[in-house]
């Protein structure tokens, strides 16, 4: 044994007290730090309630997954508590005014301490065993933890046999432990149930949003545990996030969280603490794959704009229609913190492709409350600004919200409300003249958004684009996209020249219910804040015969690369799908691209010759064999351009049909 060594064990043996002689020299009137998360010192937490002698004695810590007592009543004289972030064991004392709730970003927590500002006396925490070099580690919770300990005054350790050792920027030495407390007790664990239904369709639209090699930031509850269980079809993501719990260790060991494509600390599992069972304790015990960072570290902004791709994911309470999203308290009851919210949702916005997510159910109480809302309730406090949100996620879609007009979040948000609230919140909207006063409204017997529609198509010359139903908020795109086409194209796609297609013109191409009027366009691509529309197609039931006329767009440099081959083919499938009998439509005699298309559809094809255009019917009876079963032949010619509408019915449509 080296001469260091002997000298850190007796330093070691000297220190040790029981957990009453260890808080036993904390004075009323100081201020007392207890270790974060499922790190909480228990043994000395204990210790420190049962000092009735004590009286005005401050608590601070964040969130603690174990006991309280000191923020209970019967203990009101001797301690008075305050928390960074409010958790279940202390809300109902600050609710009552017994306790106090500080709101501040997570990230600057540690500036309060080590700048004198938030002078701690003593940190009560919990570590691991000292290794043969005399660190111990801060196991579970590194967080906040490092900070307070290495500004606090007085630190007492409880040492504790079962706390894994995390390694990292997460150790102490021996020697700035002032007191030392041994313990054998469980690490507190916070188990979760399978994620949900609902769950599950809040994570779908999530993981749409994720792309290879990603670097993620999850939180703990069901909606970020059933995010993990779509990923496991992605490759090299990444993890540098605040916190997380049991859900990545299969995706570790399924080989789709690699670490390989982080742009920082590559290879490595980057976080501040974890909270979960004894599966995810023993996961990171000793484990070079993960490394344990402090607060300020893993929550700076800046430093989580280092991670290109960087995707964060955190939840809301609610979210007005102009995006302000209040996620620590229910009007004027605090319920939990700022956090790590505004830090990952700042940090992602700067990364390079990265996107900052806000997921949350569109409903609580039972479908009773809406979650989007036309205001916040009174009380309630913003921590992520309107200016700072990106996506917001909930069952029914994606709404995208960055450099979007007020009017443009407000039809965003309310696409994805629950379907029963959207004529409250349409009705809302218009009276605080937030969108249109002639806004149209989405049929309130409109059910889910059919994203079992969405895919990403291969055109032929390699390049992907993505298909989708037609959404309210697309009417800017579809704007675009009108002036951007050629006067031929405008021609066959309204029979007559006409050069503007304003907001009132729009109106009638947004009446989609997704059954009987269906609209489909392809992007170029998959994400909502740089995507175009190229191409739309639309058709409408006619109730008489169970046809339905069909209409097509496709913007000129997009054509001839099969762009309306992909979306004829969609359009058919979602007809289909609806009991549909088949498809009318009026096609200009020079409108060879879509001629071929219509010929090409799979289905017998009947025609006519009427008024310089061919009226086709096409009937779902079979499929076409190599016999066509059509009046006349089809013309062999490129694909060109697009369909026309029916010159009665749809001459003065919009691009796509309505």
């Amino acid at each position: 044994m080296s001469s260091t060594t002997a000298h850190w064990k007796e330093r070691y043996a000297d220190r040790i007290r029981t957990a009453a002689q260890a808080v036993a020299d904390i004075r009323p009137g100081q201020r007392v730090f207890i270790g974060s998360g499922a790190g909480e010192p228990q043994g000395l937490v204990e210790a420190l309630a049962a000092r009735t002698d004590l009286s005005d004695t401050e608590i601070v810590h964040i969130l603690t997954l174990g006991i309280a007592p000191y923020a209970e009543p019967r203990l009101g004289h001797c301690f008075r508590h305050n928390s960074y972030f409010i958790g279940p064991n202390v809300r109902q004392a600050i609710n009552e005014g017994r306790a106090d709730y500080t709101p501040i970003f997570l990230s600057e927590i540690p500036a309060l301490f080590r700048s004198g500002r938030v002078v701690v006396d003593a940190a009560l925490i919990s570590v691991s065993p000292p290794d043969e070099h005399g660190y111990c580690s801060y196991g579970v919770s590194t967080d906040i933890v490092k900070s307070a300990a290495e500004s606090a005054r007085f630190v007492v350790a409880e040492v504790n046999e079962q706390m894994p050792r995390g390694l990292g920027d997460c150790f102490i030495h021996v020697r700035d432990l002032d007191v030392l407390v041994p313990s054998d007790r469980p690490v507190l664990e916070a188990k979760h149930g399978e994620p949900d239904e609902l769950s599950a369709r809040i994570a779908r639209h999530v993981a749409g949003l994720v792309e290879d090699g990603a670097t993620l930031q999850l939180g703990i509850g069901t909606i970020p545990d059933a995010v993990l269980t779509y990923l496991t079809g992605f490759r090299d993501l990444g993890i540098h996030t605040e916190m997380f719990s049991d859900g990545v260790i299969p995706l570790v060991e399924k080989g789709v969280i690699t670490n390989a494509r982080k742009s920082l600390h590559r290879g490595k599992i980057v976080a501040g603490f974890v909270l979960g069972t004894k599966k995810i304790y023993d996961f990171v015990d000793n484990n070079p794959l993960v490394e344990f960072h402090p607060t300020e570290y893993v929550n700076d902004p800046f430093i989580i704009a280092r991670n290109d791709r960087m995707i964060s994911i955190n939840s809301a309470i609610e979210v007005d229609l102009t995006g302000q999203v209040c996620a620590d308290s229910l009007g004027t009851m605090f319920y939990s913190g700022i956090g790590g919210q505004v830090d990952f949702t700042r940090g992602a916005a700067r990364s390079a492709g990265g996107k900052p997510i806000i997921a949350l159910p569109a409903t609580a109480e039972g479908e009773t409350i809406s979650r989007i809302v036309p205001t916040l309730k009174p009380g309630a406090g913003v921590v992520t600004s309107r200016g700072d949100v990106h996506y917001v996620v909930t069952e029914y879609g994606v709404a995208y919200l960055h450099g979007k007009t007020i009017r443009e979040r407000a039809l965003a948000l309310i696409q994805v409300a629950h379907p029963k609230f959207r004529p409250w919140l349409f009705s809302e909207a218009k009276a605080r003249r937030m969108i249109y006063l002639d806004q149209i409204e989405p049929p309130i017997r409109t059910a889910v958004y059919p994203d079992a529609l969405e895919r990403s198509i291969k055109l032929k010359d390699g390049v992907e684009a993505f298909l989708r139903p037609l959404k309210l908020t697309d009417e800017p795109l579809v704007r675009d996209l009108f002036y951007q086409l050629s006067p031929q194209s405008i021609h066959y796609r309204f029979f007559h020249m006409i050069k503007t297609l304003p907001h009132e013109k729009l109106q009638d191409l947004l009446r989609v219910d997704y059954e009987n009027d269906m609209a489909l366009v392809v992007l170029t691509s998959r994400r909502a804040d740089d995507a175009r529309i190229i191409a739309i197609a639309h058709y409408h039931r006619d109730p008489a015969t169970n046809f339905a006329d069909a209409a097509f767009l496709v913007r000129d440099d997009w054509q001839g690369r099969g762009v309306g081959t992909a979306l004829m083919r969609a359009l058919v499938d979602a007809a289909r799908a609806t009991g549909l009998a088949g498809f009318t439509a009026d096609v200009l005699v020079d409108n060879h691209g879509m001629l071929r298309i219509f010929h090409r559809c799979g289905f017998p094809v009947q025609s006519r010759l009427q008024d310089g255009a061919y009226r086709l019917t096409i009937p779902f009876t079979r499929p076409q064999n190599a016999s066509r079963t059509v009046d006349r032949p089809s013309p062999v010619l490129p694909e060109t351009a697009s369909l026309a509408p029916d010159p009665g019915t749809w001459r003065e449509a919009p691009p796509g049909g309505a």
